[in-house]
């Protein structure tokens, strides 16, 4: 049995914009459409009354997510972000607020009992206060936790660490404490490096390289003709033509082929002076050597 749904598959963008402007009316900051998706800005006094009013007259029954975004050039740096979704036309739409680390928003736990949990995570990463939440504590750090971490200006490293201790039998806090300063590596790719000076490399001597000029990676090497890779006629006719007599074997010999000759006894070579052409008188015992009696029954022992 076929079930058939309310919501469409697909929902279109098109009049969205319009419709939903006109509603807000004088509640509305500005609307427009970016990455599929329509952002509605309204002023942040009047946040309840707009998303009242989408979840009861346009359908926009779920608050799905909460989101907060630091711009710190801004006078008002944080946005909240409240992500809408309507179940009966299957549409999104995301309702946002500017505001100050001074300045709360009201909350909206009254139109959706989930956005306590909500407010709550954003209050802990960003430090955004929320007039009228009934329980505006810490959800994800721990109480004791210093600054909100996703806060452009909130260190890499924090401000404190903490531990258990076995002398105390409590967890303690101490100052971050790093065996190596955080480094940054904003190279483009393993294999190149930073384009300004490392902190030591301005005492070092310029290489041969820099002094003559490097080559540029970026400009491939291609060879134009074939004079620059060594091939051509001249190579394939010297590399056919068959070796003379006297400069090699110009043909294989076979399995059984004798072994050459020394070159001692080739003829037009000179003997190599220092080396025993003969094996026999290199081993001969000299008589007149005071040693050669103790070498003689040495190796007779032998």
């Amino acid at each position: 049995m076929a079930v058939r749904h309310s919501a469409p598959r697909i929902t279109s963008n098109e009049g969205v914009r319009d419709t939903l402007s006109a509603a807000l009316g004088a509640m509305l900051v500005d609307a427009h459409e970016e990455h599929g998706e329509i952002l509605l800005r309204v002023k942040r006094e009047q946040l309840p009354d707009a998303l009242r009013l989408l979840r009861d007259s346009h359908e926009y029954q779920q608050l799905m997510e909460i989101a907060g975004v630091d711009y710190p050039q801004r006078p008002e740096r944080f946005e909240v972000c409240y992500c809408l979704l309507s179940l009966t036309k299957n549409h999104r739409i995301v309702v946002k607020v500017n505001t100050d680390e001074a300045t709360p928003v009201p909350t909206v736990t009254h139109l959706w009992p989930v956005a306590g949990w909500l407010e709550r995570e954003v209050f802990d990463m960003f430090g955004v206060l929320f007039a009228g939440n009934p329980d505006l504590r810490r959800i994800l750090t721990d109480y004791g936790f210093e600054g909100h971490p996703f806060r452009k200006d909130f260190p890499l490293t924090g401000h404190v660490e903490l531990r258990y201790s076995e002398d105390e039998k409590r967890v303690v806090y101490e100052p971050v404490e790093l065996a190596q300063d955080l480094r940054q590596f904003d190279f483009m790719s393993p294999w190149e490096g930073a384009d300004y000076v490392l902190p030591g490399d301005e005492k070092a001597e310029p290489t041969e390289a820099q002094t003559r000029g490097a080559p540029k990676a970026d400009e491939p090497k291609t060879t134009e003709s074939a004079k620059q890779t060594g091939a051509g006629a001249k190579a394939d006719a010297k590399a056919a033509k068959p070796v003379a007599a006297g400069e090699g074997a110009s043909k294989d010999g076979g399995k059984d082929a004798p072994a050459p000759e020394p070159t001692e006894n080739q003829p037009g070579q000179p003997a190599r002076e220092g080396r025993t052409t003969d094996t026999a008188a290199g081993t001969e015992v000299n008589e007149d050597d005071p040693r050669a009696d103790e070498d003689a029954q040495d190796g007779d022992k032998s």
